[in-house]
């Protein structure tokens, strides 16, 4: 089921299925959300939790046990509530139950918060700790944006800008796609333009770390663009499907990385990961703002 927020500039429609975005919606009729499609990649903007893309052989390691989650975890595929909703604000929920311990063995309350304030979509991810236990997670965003935004231009006509920064690194990715470990720095155009092209995408997402906290998806002969924010994310990843081209890049803010390659996790002990001790509430916000 879809739920909508707006206010005089923008309309945001939400589904109940895994709290996803499905449209952001601007008054001119403008959509910037990728609305998905069945022969490339058919969602639009997955929340991701309790882990960030890939385990390796779908498992890791808790207590003397192996579990088995799919990719970025059950969020995606998991019904959430609708708590609280009014013109400009909307809470979603989903609390830990017998089939999210199969795959999580905690118990856990998360909660996802939009609310739109002018052209800015803030969106607050908020997770309890309802166990007895410390719990060990990691969450992020994984938005679609359509390219062009504009009918009239090209994908190659846009470029992501993340604001000059010396030290900004590629992680390293096996073809698996799995931490490698052979991060290298990361060449931009001026130190902080990213011309888009298909090419950039042939060996699946580019992951980012020490990057600047804002990425914006642009045309220098466009009008419209969009900055995602994400002042407490670790990493950026920037994707689309490889080797295909399509008219969508994903810009996606993580708190952690995937498995390393060739290695089953044991998550207490994943460097990245975040923990949560008992009775603890954690939370992490980030934007994506309409040029």
């Amino acid at each position: 089921m879809n739920y909508s927020i707006e206010n005089d500039i923008l309309k945001i429609t939400v589904s109940t299925k895994g709290a996803e975005l499905q449209s952001i919606l601007e008054r001119d009729g403008t959509e910037y959300l990728w609305q998905g499609d069945e022969n490339s990649w058919k969602d639009r903007a997955p929340n991701i939790f309790p882990y960030v893309a890939r385990l390796t052989e779908g498992k890791y390691y808790y207590n003397g046990r192996f579990y088995e989650m799919p990719i970025h975890g059950f969020v995606p595929g998991s019904d959430m509530k609708v708590i609280y909703h009014t013109k400009e604000n909307i809470i979603f929920l989903l609390n830990s139950d017998t089939e999210t311990m199969k795959m999580y063995p905690f118990m856990f309350t998360y909660l996802v918060h939009y609310n739109l304030a002018g052209k800015n979509l803030y969106i607050m991810y908020e997770v309890i700790n309802r166990d007895n236990k410390t719990m060990y997670f990691g969450l992020g965003g994984h938005p679609g944006f359509r390219v062009p935004i504009e009918e009239d231009f090209q994908f190659e006509d846009y470029y992501i800008e993340l604001p000059a920064k010396k030290n900004v690194h590629r992680v390293g990715i096996s073809e698996n796609n799995f931490v490698t470990g052979e991060d290298k720095p990361f060449l931009l155009r001026d130190n902080k333009y990213l011309n888009l092209k298909h090419e950039l995408f042939d060996k699946d997402a580019i992951i980012l770390k020490n990057m600047s906290k804002s990425a914006t998806l642009k045309s220098d002969i466009g009008r419209k663009g969009v900055t995602v924010f994400y002042p407490d994310m670790r990493y950026l990843g920037l994707w689309h499907l490889p080797k295909m081209k399509v008219n969508y890049v994903c810009i996606e803010p993580w708190t952690s990385l995937p498995s390393r390659e060739g290695i089953i996790e044991d998550i207490t002990k994943q460097k990245d990961l975040i923990s949560l001790q008992e009775g603890l509430t954690y939370t992490n916000t980030w934007s994506i703002e309409l040029l």
